[in-house]
């Protein structure tokens, strides 16, 4: 079978940000009270006419412009998004065009916050059984469209943003090993109650405010913190290492304290793990892009050093893959401009 090899990352971040100060204008809060809870200073907000589809497309774009694969070449296109332009047809159809990737299929996956690790595992057995010799895959969302901005507990949390990932066939597989779990009895820790099947679109669910993000976060932090951990040694052990072999980790950003507590229980100096959360906020299956993006840009990995992407959120969902990092990696810092 042939191996797997990152080859290139693009991102897209939007140009508007909005601080802590800025949230305290209108709600009660203040920028120490967000920032010492969760390790937020700030967060990127979509403009009116972007959508999670055209920040997707922004960051394909960018990926696409400074590697040598040809839109006509890529066979596959998978977005990660849990708020996806419409129910249907799927975000990635949309990316699918806006790219002008006529030979690819492509669909959305949703697995919240672990949907950019799920994506890539997939993509990656895709690749593995000749199936196709590369995919395109993305993390993109707009969750400013979906918090209740009068609700400090949850408005503060998230932002907007998107990364891509090009993957391709090699006669070396660099994705060493992969861990993918879910448990869903918490599936109603975080959820939007409104909008599908289960409870559809009535002036009473509007009034309700039943169509924004709903996080009862204590006991999320609780119950993900050990899931974390597990799928970390779990997938460390699969591939024969164990943690401290780890170069870097990158997780999912979510909360410092999360990140902090986990690099405790590992015996891994803070240092070891990404951390971009202070600008961008959650941006859930675009912050392990856009955090490995930036990692690279600073110069943080070498050629041959184990990387771990660990992500977990919603479902309750939670994912790691261990990548040996490829001295020909091409990458893209958040918000960079397009090369051609």
């Amino acid at each position: 079978m042939p191996g797997v090899r990152l080859t290139a990352l693009g991102t897209y971040v939007p140009e508007r940000v909005i601080t802590n100060d800025q949230l305290a204008e209108f709600l009660e809060t203040s920028d120490e009270w967000i920032y010492q809870r969760t390790g937020i200073r700030e967060r990127r907000a979509a403009a009116p006419n972007e959508t999670t589809a055209s920040l997707a497309a922004a960051a394909g774009a960018a990926l696409l412009s400074r590697c040598r694969i040809a839109p006509e070449a890529v066979q596959m296109v998978i977005v990660a998004t849990m708020l996806p332009d419409h129910p249907f047809p799927a975000t990635a159809c949309q990316v699918q065009h806006r790219l002008s990737l006529v030979n690819a299929f492509a669909f959305d996956l949703a697995a919240a916050c672990s949907g950019f690790v799920y994506a890539l595992e997939v993509a990656a057995q895709f690749i593995r059984t000749g199936a196709v010799a590369n995919a395109l895959v993305i993390g993109s969302e707009v969750l400013t469209r979906c918090v209740d901005w009068t609700d400090r507990s949850t408005c503060v949390l998230f932002g907007d943003g998107a990364g891509a990932a090009l993957l391709e066939a090699s006669e070396e597989d660099q994705f060493l090993a992969a861990v993918l779990r879910t448990d869903g009895s918490g599936q109603d820790l975080l959820h939007m109650p409104a909008g599908g099947t289960a409870l559809p679109a009535t002036a009473e669910t509007v009034a309700g405010r039943q169509h924004f993000l709903k996080m009862r976060g204590l006991e999320l932090y609780q119950q993900v913190v050990p899931m974390i951990c597990e799928v970390i040694e779990d997938t460390c052990k699969k591939a024969g290492l164990i943690p401290a072999d780890l170069a870097l980790v990158v997780p999912h950003q979510a909360n410092i304290h999360i990140v902090a507590e986990v690099a405790a229980y590992l015996d891994l100096p803070l240092e070891r793990f990404v951390l971009n959360i202070a600008r961008y906020g959650n941006t859930s299956a675009a912050s392990i892009p856009l955090a490995l993006a930036e990692a690279a840009a600073a110069g943080r990995i070498a050629a041959d050093e184990r990387v771990l992407l660990v992500g977990f959120g919603a479902g309750l969902t939670c994912g790691a893959t261990l990548i040996r990092w490829d001295s020909e990696f091409i990458y893209d810092e958040p918000g960079a401009k397009p090369r051609r």
